[in-house]
């Protein structure tokens, strides 16, 4: 994956609670849901919530009811080429019984011309 230089549209950081890599230009981390910026113009942002471009959501039980079964969430991003450019394993774990796992799935989008611009360091 390529980084982008800081201040260009999508240069990332890390964010300061949950180490996730994240847009520098996000107000609110997507991870962790922590405040980014406060301040000036910053407060004004937080009620402008990234769009949900794309979403699904999914329920994983075991087939035959009480048969116990692990999984494992994988998360594959591609290019328009369809080269693989991000490959994340989310979450492992496993049903036993009865249990069941709702996934949720989404994609956000924002305008970055309306965040605040980085701070300097």
């Amino acid at each position: 994956m390529i980084a982008a230089r800081p201040g260009q549209l999508g240069s990332t950081r890390a964010c300061p609670h949950c180490k996730a890599t994240i847009l520098e230009s996000a107000v609110v981390c997507p991870g962790c849901r922590h405040h980014l910026r406060f301040g000036g113009n910053a407060d004004s942002l937080v009620a402008q919530t990234p769009q949900v471009a794309w979403q699904i959501e999914g329920t994983l039980q075991p087939e035959g009811g009480a048969r116990d079964a692990e999984y494992c969430i994988v998360i594959v991003v591609h290019d328009e080429k369809n080269q693989e450019i991000a490959r994340q394993v989310v979450n492992v774990g496993a049903l036993k019984g009865h249990q069941q796992r709702r996934f949720t799935l989404s994609v956000e989008t924002s305008d970055p011309a309306a965040t605040v611009p980085p701070r300097q360091r």
